[in-house]
């Protein structure tokens, strides 16, 4: 997992993700992070749930998309930087809550939006000490009312708060 050369700052903060990737031995998809993801997608009722690690691309360690719904496009197990709402997320190190993506013109032309039709997007930053692993989210087709907003922040910070302390006590990590 690496930068492209010349952004040392992005370098260092890599450096310190892949290190702390490698102490909680988060080395690619995981099992246990599909059932996250799965739970997560259930309790949001929303078709598609992630947990989301950075490297040079965005990688779905723990994905959740329907089994059922041949109509829904499928996702794979990674992504470019350049996609979707995530990226947002790590920069900031804060949760982005989107009940309504066309609401929000700055991201109503992301590239997911046309891929697989999203309208709604909720995302917690996991946080490793001051280093953001990546995220958790889930994503939908379909726009929530505005109201939804905060029962979408505590659920997405309830989930990613459940992943955190599976992580460190399955690495045997004391926070």
């Amino acid at each position: 997992m690496t930068q492209p050369p010349g952004n040392s700052h992005a370098t260092a903060q890599q450096v310190e993700r892949d290190a702390a990737l490698r102490a909680l031995g988060l080395t690619g998809p995981d099992r246990d992070l599909d059932a996250f993801a799965t739970r997560l997608a259930e309790a949001a009722d929303m078709p598609y749930a992630m947990v989301n690690i950075f490297g040079s691309e965005q990688q779905f360690f723990g994905l959740h998309t329907p089994s059922d719904a041949s109509d829904l496009p499928s996702v794979g197990r990674s992504m470019p930087l350049d996609h979707g709402f995530c990226p947002e997320v790590v920069d900031r190190k804060l949760p982005l809550i989107l009940p309504d993506v066309f609401a929000h013109p700055r991201f109503a032309g992301n590239a997911v939006v046309d891929l697989i039709g999203i309208r709604t997007y909720a995302g917690a930053p996991l946080l490793h000490g001051g280093t953001v692993l990546g995220t958790v989210c889930y994503v939908g087709q379909e726009d929530q009312p505005l109201s939804t907003g905060r029962a979408s922040l505590n659920l997405i910070q309830q989930h990613r708060d459940e992943v955190m302390a599976f992580l460190y006590q399955r690495a045997g990590y004391q926070p």
